[in-house]
């Protein structure tokens, strides 16, 4: 399979944010994107009309990524559109933010179900199919403080971090079927989940970044392209920190 052909890409959390960044990325005549969201429908539909005004088509479907139900049927609707998943880009997340302390159980289960069960349910989705075809990328977006830690963010922490242990065990598991798995640990990216953020806290987040500058989803969204690329044809179970060095 090369990027010449005609592929099927499967983008989680694709309505708004770094996941519209990726459908926009790969925007292309020969690339079928399916996404999913999880409320609005006018977002959605935005992402839909830029894709096409960029020359591609996208399809979004309202699934609850932490349903296996709804994961498999909305697979199953891009197959029997097209009959093959190429690439599967899981960036679906939420946060519940609070000191440990404080936590509500349900925080918890909230974010590690999103965030972190959403992964493995659209990853065992796909497996089949792509096991099948030989062929897979597979694309994980987690954070950078999955790996540096983040006070009041726990259970984000913990689903991010998560990600990568995941990705590692797939990427050893799938690796001789032609199939990659890797992760894009983005940093401080400005998006609707950081519009809120205090602007003291901004500016202390940017402070951290030797590049001086916030991340934008295009950032994110070039390291997701390239990984699913025939260039990053030999990389697997690996993690590319997108953070302009906040992280090295």
């Amino acid at each position: 399979m090369t990027e010449g052909s005609e592929r099927t890409i499967l983008v989680t959390g694709g309505s708004r944010g770094i996941g519209r960044g990726i459908c926009l990325a790969f925007a292309k005549a020969d690339n079928h994107i399916f996404f999913n969201y999880s409320s609005a429908r006018e977002a959605a539909a935005q992402t839909e009309k830029l894709v096409a005004d960029a020359g591609g088509t996208a399809t979004g479907v309202r699934v609850n990524v932490a349903s296996e139900k709804e994961v498999a049927e909305f697979v199953a609707r891009a197959l029997d559109a097209t009959g093959r998943i190429d690439v599967l880009v899981n960036n679906a997340g939420i946060t519940r933010d609070g000191l440990l302390v404080r936590m509500k159980e349900s925080d918890w289960d909230d974010v590690l179900n999103i965030n972190l069960k959403g992964a493995f349910l659209c990853i065992k989705a796909v497996t089949k199919p792509m096991m099948k075809q030989r062929y897979g990328r597979i694309i994980n977006v987690s954070s950078v403080v999955g790996v540096s830690g983040n006070p009041g963010q726990a259970n984000y922490v913990a689903a991010k971090a998560g990600i990568i242990g995941l990705t590692k065990g797939v990427a050893k598991e799938l690796a001789s079927r032609n199939i990659t798995a890797n992760v894009v640990a983005p940093g401080y990216i400005e998006t609707d989940m950081t519009a809120g953020l205090p602007d003291k806290a901004k500016e202390a987040m940017v402070g951290q970044i030797p590049l001086g500058r916030p991340g934008t989803p295009e950032d994110i969204a070039r390291a997701v392209v390239f990984l699913a690329s025939d260039d990053a044809a030999y990389i697997t179970g690996q993690v590319l920190h997108v953070s302009g060095g906040m992280y090295m």
